[in-house]
């Protein structure tokens, strides 16, 4: 069970990966406890924060699912997942794997990128200082590139790619995969509004992240954050009663306040 504080104490449980026992989100709050105490003290000098920063984003390129780019740092990997999305019509290549997994868990990969995107907003500066900006820059891109194909209509977003229980079982590595990669959406007739609003967030978070480098792909994210959360708002439910194969692993413990709360506040700043 993972127990995550800060907006409204959103709970999760997950099973136990076979993999690996640290999760995409527990590294994500690591990332950002260690952007909070990066300006360097006279004890933490004894210590190579900056080093420890690249590391945890070299983590996030290692998770990349999608056709790599040519500046890929993690050479032993390779493209993956190209078919993603085949089956159901849509194109859904690119994103992150969950942990040592090779789904494509929708919500946590949304927070994932809403505090990647904080952290750039909060202590871009200290970030650049150590000469990974551009890296931070390119793994919240990477996700959200992934969101904006994922909301192919203004009341459809695509929620999970892979099955947890199949993917479990079987160990090898992403560009080998045999196991299924049924997708699955939520629409008006399936609503999951807590998967929308975090979706709705990250790329609200984004969306001022690429703000002045980037102004018309921020006007974008910004677009598609909108329409997103008036989806998850108008048409209420818990995501994990309309993709049901997700309860043994993101389970919508807490309900949807908190996550259209989370969003309406990002929408806003």
């Amino acid at each position: 069970k993972v127990r995550l504080g800060g907006k409204g104490q959103m709970e999760m449980k997950k099973k136990p990966h076979c993999s690996s026992t640290l999760t995409t989100l527990r590294f994500v709050q690591q990332w950002c406890l260690l952007l909070s105490i990066f300006p360097i003290s006279s004890l933490a000098r004894t210590f190579d924060y900056a080093d420890a920063l690249s590391k945890s984003l070299l983590y996030f390129e290692a998770q990349r699912s999608g056709r790599l780019p040519y500046n890929q740092r993690v050479t032993w990997r390779d493209n993956s997942g190209l078919t993603d999305g085949l089956e159901q019509g849509v194109d859904l290549v690119g994103g992150y794997y969950d942990a040592g997994d090779h789904v494509k868990f929708g919500l946590p990969m949304a927070f994932t990128v809403t505090m990647l995107s904080w952290g750039v907003i909060e202590y871009g500066k200290q970030i650049a200082v150590a000469g990974e900006l551009e890296h931070a820059l390119e793994a919240i891109k990477w996700g959200t590139d992934y969101f904006i194909k994922a909301h192919t209509s203004p009341n459809v977003l695509w929620a999970e790619v892979g099955d947890g229980d199949t993917d479990h079982y079987c160990w090898q590595r992403p560009e080998d995969m045999t196991t299924s990669r049924q997708a699955y959406k939520i629409d008006e007739n399936n609503p999951g509004s807590d998967l929308a609003g975090e979706t709705a967030a990250a790329m609200a978070a984004a969306s001022i992240v690429f703000k002045k480098t980037n102004p018309h792909y921020s006007h974008l994210l910004l677009h598609h954050a909108q329409q997103v959360f008036e989806f998850g708002d108008k048409y209420r439910g818990k995501y994990d009663s309309s993709v049901e194969v997700v309860k043994s692993y993101y389970a919508s413990v807490s309900g949807y306040m908190d996550e259209l709360l989370w969003a309406a506040l990002w929408l806003y700043k």
